[in-house]
């Protein structure tokens, strides 16, 4: 029998020896090891190594580290010191947990990840000595896998019968090994979407298989599928769910109107932008004999058509959300719902479930009704239509906003009837503002598309007064409907859309960024911040800083969410509020619609833990379906950039790490990257406190906010990656 390889004698220290013994003691923490058995477990058998180690158990003892169990034998202190938390994982294979327990993340050093991917859930030991003032830890067990299926580009090894999946993005730094036979018959240089199966204990990567190609890296459609499938998201129906919804009765019957509200004869019209192909929410509007105005908010009826517990309903659960993507909306339901019997079009009679108000002048509510109706709309409007009956107060609709690309003149009593809605809706946003809501008129960034989606330029959309208009009535109803349901008694179960008020340390750090451009915050109460937080949003409209201020405005705010527990929405200053207006596009809706008409029937109470393990799935999906549609904008800003190569852009700083900094381009808002190895002409540190990149004998300085000059370096469209080339500052 041969004898094991040992290591050949040495004096050399051995490197990393503390953390190695921790691992050998905690891979199995019921266990004692003396130092013969943790020599010979890293194949060392001369005196120096057998020395060091005895020194380091000393040394872990006398820290408490390790305690001594028996004479010369050792174990792990089985303690507080195991935690579990949430890993991020950095682009150098080493990363942060996010850990409750603690205020700071702890630092992951790349030897300690073991096999830890991004956003898993994992078990750590903290040590007790600090790195450089970091807490700095090692992950001891996976307790839960992110997700096992990764986006990514084959690479065939022909002749070896094996492949290797490059996974999309920078978070994983190992391939995937999938064998030859599990390739789905891939091409080299396909995108793929591949599930990993098991990591075995000695492998460098994990063993997987493809479960489907998407088609030829950096193909158009390839890589929307490829977003979409990265987050687990659906781009089209099962047959079956599309068979099922084209044998609904969509018909309009007398005998489903005879049980519902007949508001047909009611003024009712829709405003929406000019693209849309879903309308589920309309307006109607009458003028009462005591003056006051009846005023309608008409929804889709939903419900009526997805029966609960059918496969429609199964299928519009899981999705939970449409997804709206840079070039298409991938819909929660099929079309011949969405953009068909539930679509409020212009002149067809619709089943809808509305709320009804009557306001007078100051749009004080002096009645409400809440119920199933019929409804017929009189006309269908763009925002910039409504728009323009609103700046010019007349029935004028000029070409250049018309939906026909005519100028028309739409009815006086459609005229009025907008004109005194955003009286009313300004006055109902004005009584917000003042109850300390917040006013985020964020630029959304949108692009002018050609024929095969490329992109020929890019657009801001900002909220007007015809767009304010709809969202105040909209945020009536949801207010109202939630109200009606959350002041009964005995307490009902309801679906509930909340927001939390904003963290203290994510206030202070705004506030440290947003004094560089000379803007101040008061922290003395709730409405204090709110009001000065609107101040600051009010103070960078149209300014450079703006898109960075909002930005990081909106990352000090808690994440809304859906819930069964009312605790209020901060933002909107709203004691009750919920989701019922978009139906169509929204499960939560869906479900407000059906609890309502049970309460309304007079049922009981619905299960709260049913509905908030409901509400829970539904805000996971808006989650991803969020991170999908940014992923899209970034990918197709990337498409843009890569036309506009050889061009010199002027940008703001937006972030600062010790790797480089983030640079947003002003005049289309594409966001890239500046390594910190690339700034030319010195060696730049970071400076945390003053969020600046500093050159070590220039001392010139890069900071938030900055402006500067850049030209794209790479624009990696696999990756989803933009890098830019630093030319200087802007000048003055």
């Amino acid at each position: 029998m041969t004898k094991k390889k040992k290591r050949k004698p040495s004096n050399n220290k051995i490197s990393d020896l503390t953390n190695t013994i921790i691992s050998i003691l905690k891979d199995d923490r019921t266990k004692s090891f003396n130092y013969k058995q943790i020599a010979s477990k890293l194949q060392l058998n001369d005196a120096s190594s057998r020395n060091q180690i005895i020194k380091t158990l000393a040394k872990l003892k006398a820290k408490e580290e390790i305690k001594e169990v028996d004479r010369g034998k050792f174990q792990i202190i089985n303690n507080t010191e195991y935690h579990t938390g949430i890993f991020d994982a950095a682009q150098r294979g080493n990363g942060y947990v996010i850990c409750d327990d603690f205020e700071d993340d702890i630092y992951i050093a790349s030897n300690n990840v073991n096999k830890a991917l991004n956003g898993d859930e994992v078990e750590l030991y903290v040590y007790k000595r600090r790195k450089r003032g970091k807490l700095e830890g090692e992950i001891t067990k996976i307790i839960k896998r992110a997700k096992t299926d990764y986006v990514g580009v084959i690479q065939i090894h022909k002749g070896k019968n094996f492949a290797f999946v490059v996974v999309d993005g920078n978070k994983m730094k190992t391939d995937i090994f999938v064998p030859i036979n599990k390739t789905m018959n891939a091409n080299d240089g396909d995108k793929v979407l591949v599930t990993m199966e098991e990591w075995p204990e000695k492998a460098d990567s994990p063993n997987g298989k493809v479960i489907k190609v998407l088609g030829k890296a950096g193909e158009h459609n390839t890589e929307i599928h490829a977003i979409l499938a990265d987050y687990g998201l659906p781009y089209d129906f099962p047959k079956e769910i599309e068979d099922y919804a084209s044998n609904i009765n969509l018909d309009i019957l007398p005998e489903e109107i005879a049980k519902r509200r007949d508001m047909r004869k009611d003024l009712t019209f829709t405003i929406d932008p000019k693209d849309a192909k879903d309308f589920d929410d309309a307006l109607s509007f009458t003028v009462l004999e005591n003056g006051n105005y009846e005023i309608g908010i008409h929804i889709a009826d939903v419900s009526h058509y997805l029966e609960e517990g059918s496969i429609l309903d199964d299928e519009a659960y899981e999705r939970a959300t449409s997804v709206y993507l840079v070039d298409r909306v991938v819909p929660m339901l099929p079309e011949i719902l969405s953009n068909g019997a539930c679509s409020l079009r212009p002149h067809e009679e619709k089943y809808t479930f509305s709320a009804v108000f009557e306001l007078n002048n100051k749009a004080e509510i002096k009645n409400e009704w809440f119920g199933r109706t019929v409804t017929y709309s009189d006309a269908r409007f763009a925002y910039e239509e409504a728009q323009a009956i609103i700046e010019s107060k007349s029935t004028q609709i000029p070409a250049d906003v018309s939906l026909t690309g005519e100028a028309y003149n739409t009815d006086q009593s459609i005229a009025d009837a907008v004109l005194k809605m955003d009286e009313l809706a300004k006055i109902m946003r004005a009584k917000r503002m003042d109850s300390g809501a917040l006013s985020f008129d964020k630029l959304e960034v949108k692009f002018d598309l050609d024929e095969e989606a490329n992109p020929v330029g890019v657009f801001f959309k900002t909220s007007k007064d015809a767009n304010k208009l709809i969202e105040e009535f909209m945020l009536l109803a949801n207010r109202k409907v939630s109200e009606f349901i959350g002041k009964q008694k005995p307490e009902k179960t309801f679906i509930y859309r909340v927001h939390d008020e904003p963290d203290e340390s994510k206030l202070m750090a705004l506030q440290g960024v947003v004094s560089k451009f000379g803007h101040k915050l008061n922290f003395k109460d709730g409405k204090s911040i709110a009001s000065s937080l609107n101040t600051l949003l009010s103070d960078v409209q149209g300014k450079k800083e703006q898109n960075l201020v909002d930005t990081l405005t909106i990352r000090t705010m808690s994440k809304a969410e859906y819930t069964t527990d009312n605790i209020g929405h901060y933002g909107l200053a709203f004691d009750y509020y919920s989701h019922f207006t978009s139906p169509i596009r929204r499960y939560p809706d869906v479900m407000a619609h059906r609890l309502l008409q049970r309460y309304l029937d007079g049922e009981k109470s619905a299960s709260a833990e049913v509905y908030e393990e409901k509400c829970k799935h539904a805000s996971n999906m808006e989650y991803l379906a969020t991170k999908a549609e940014r992923d899209s904008i970034k990918y197709m800003q990337i498409r843009f950039m890569q036309d506009h190569k050889d061009e010199e852009f002027v940008g703001v700083i937006s972030g600062v790490t010790d790797w480089g900094i983030y640079v947003e381009i002003i005049s289309n808002k594409c966001e890239g990257m500046v390594r910190t190895r690339d700034i030319k002409g010195d060696y730049y540190e970071f400076d945390q406190d003053q969020f600046a990149l500093i050159g070590r004998e220039s001392k010139i300085m890069y900071q938030l906010g900055d402006e500067v000059v850049v030209k794209v370096k790479q624009a990696d469209l696999e990756k989803r990656h933009l890098d830019f080339e630093l030319i200087g500052k802007a000048p003055e």
